[in-house]
């Protein structure tokens, strides 16, 4: 199943952000987002907003290199979690109320954002990593993307219904602050065994995931899913990709890269666990 997907419809909302410093909203006016307390956070020609102050990151460039997105990019493009998608999809049309905006926390390069879009809905997503964002917003402009951190996200109280982490860090009193009543909050967590394949080359005993904590405490569980199927690979530039998106490839020997590159088929399994919660 797929949403309606609009590939390119012109945006008529305008983003409704919150100023970072002084949580006064924020107008667009000569592609400048500016508060009643005359804070002004420039529109970057992409489209997207960078609504993170250089007072409030922790590194010089935050999230993930260059190198990790390039590949996570190349990786999504060729479909491999294409049925994880569907699934959100069809929780989404199945649980939500449409009118109401939806938002990737934490949304990368938008592979994700993009296939929530319909006619009639708004869509946002948020990164920390400038240049996941810039590559979004070039690509998807129907929908709104900035720069900001998710433990204080620049979004006025209740404004979304639906709401989606997908490997992200999953905070639930900030996300519960910006859903709306009654809204939806959808977490993707990787399940036992979740690419164990991979892990095993590089692990000398590679461990499953732990899927026994769940992050989420107030909100109602609405529905949970096991998702679980195998992706069979025919050449080695999409296993090295898929290996350079993951956290395993600063533990991957240069040994093991070289045998990886000789690879000619592999076979790996996907394993997602999907919770729908309701504020």
């Amino acid at each position: 199943m797929s949403a309606n997907i609009v590939q390119n419809p012109a945006k008529n909302t305008l983003a409704q952000y919150r100023c970072p410093l002084c949580q006064q909203a924020l107008v667009l006016a000569d592609k400048s987002y500016r508060c009643h307390n005359k804070h002004s956070f420039d529109q970057a020609k992409q489209g997207y907003v960078n609504l993170l102050p250089v007072q409030f990151k922790h590194s010089k460039e935050p999230g993930d290199n260059k190198a990790m997105v390039q590949a996570r990019r190349a990786f999504l493009d060729k479909g491999y979690y294409q049925p994880l998608v569907d699934s959100m999809l069809a929780l989404y049309q199945q649980y939500s109320d449409k009118s109401l905006a939806v938002f990737d926390a934490g949304c990368g390069e938008g592979f994700y954002t993009h296939q929530h879009k319909t006619e009639n809905n708004t869509v946002y997503g948020v990164d920390i990593a400038k240049e996941t964002i810039k590559i979004a917003a070039k690509r998807y402009q129907y929908c709104f993307f900035s720069v900001a951190t998710l433990s204080d996200l620049p979004f006025s109280d209740q404004q979304f219904g639906w709401l989606y982490s997908v490997y992200a860090p999953i905070l639930e009193a900030e996300f519960t602050r910006i859903l709306a009543d009654k809204g939806y909050l959808l977490t993707v967590t990787p399940a036992d065994n979740h690419l164990f394949e991979l892990k095993s080359l590089i692990y000398r005993q590679a461990n499953k995931h732990d899927t026994s904590k769940s992050p989420i405490e107030q909100l109602t569980l609405v529905e949970e899913q096991r998702l679980n199927y195998t992706m069979d690979f025919t050449n080695s530039e999409d296993v090295l990709n898929l290996l350079a998106m993951t956290p395993f490839a600063f533990k991957a020997s240069e040994s093991l890269i070289d045998e990886l590159k000789k690879l000619t088929s592999f076979t790996c399994q996907a394993d997602f666990i999907l919770r729908l919660y309701q504020k």
